[in-house]
């Protein structure tokens, strides 16, 4: 699971990268990424992604007798790869790598369980609602880091929500679904009661609770100044509690 994560990810940013290579070179705040700074070259850059493909795909098999990882990993890896094309055609390229975040806990629970649509309805919902949580989680604060491109994703005819209906109205979009990914969080007791979430997981939301509220009290219309905080530290305490809450849960 964790080979599959890692060389996923490593895919997904590197592919990122090389198809973002022209436009990152001519956007201001990116053009000190390693490509456009002359530190990576772009065929150095596709063979460490295509060596993280083939290094996913070996994974996978690791899973055997189950084979559903394995017959789901190219098309995982074209859904991922696909994310680095959303902005030149779909102002909903948010909603696209929220969907393949969302594929995490999904995959995470094929791979561990070796059931999808074999399952009772009833097993399917716990991983269900979970994958919708990151999908709402990821979509939401991809709206806030997106806002930051605003006026060069006009520019340049590339699409996105801030560019294309503003940034207030983006930073509205992330907040209800923050909201969203909240209360999904907060139905997973209901939806898996057998697991026996207590009050450590309800401690855990609290305290997410407050991070999402002073995430979206920082990042406004006319203030971006912290948006790699809200981006990047908030977020990241944000999975780090969730994690460790759900752990502790189950163990505790």
């Amino acid at each position: 699971m964790l080979l599959c994560m890692v060389t996923a990810r490593s895919f997904a940013m590197a592919f990122n990268r090389v198809a973002d290579a022209k436009w990152d070179a001519a956007n201001p705040r990116t053009a000190g990424r390693p490509i456009p700074a002359g530190k990576i070259s772009r065929g150095a850059a596709a063979r460490f992604a295509a060596l993280c493909a083939i290094g996913f795909i070996s994974s996978t098999a690791l899973f055997f007798p189950n084979r559903w990882p394995l017959y789901l990993s190219i098309p995982v890896l074209v859904w991922l790869a696909g994310y680095s094309y959303a902005k030149r055609f779909t102002s909903a390229a948010h909603f696209w790598l929220g969907s393949a975040l969302m594929l995490a806990p999904i995959c995470a629970w094929i791979g561990l369980r070796g059931e999808w649509l074999a399952g009772h309805p009833s097993d399917l919902l716990a991983p269900s609602i979970l994958g919708a949580a990151v999908f709402f989680w990821v979509s939401g604060f991809d709206l806030i880091y997106a806002c930051q491109d605003a006026g060069f994703d006009r520019n340049a005819g590339l699409h996105s929500i801030p560019a294309n209906w503003g940034i207030p109205a983006a930073l509205q979009a992330a907040k209800w679904l923050h909201l969203g990914m909240w209360l999904l969080l907060a139905l997973l007791p209901w939806a898996a009661p057998a697991i026996g979430l207590s009050w450590i997981w309800w401690g855990a939301l609290g305290v997410i609770a407050g991070l999402l509220v002073y995430e979206h009290w920082i990042v406004r219309p006319k203030d971006l100044r912290r948006v790699d905080l809200a981006f990047f530290r908030l977020n990241g305490w944000i999975s780090l509690i969730l994690s460790v809450g759900g752990i502790l849960d189950l163990f505790l």
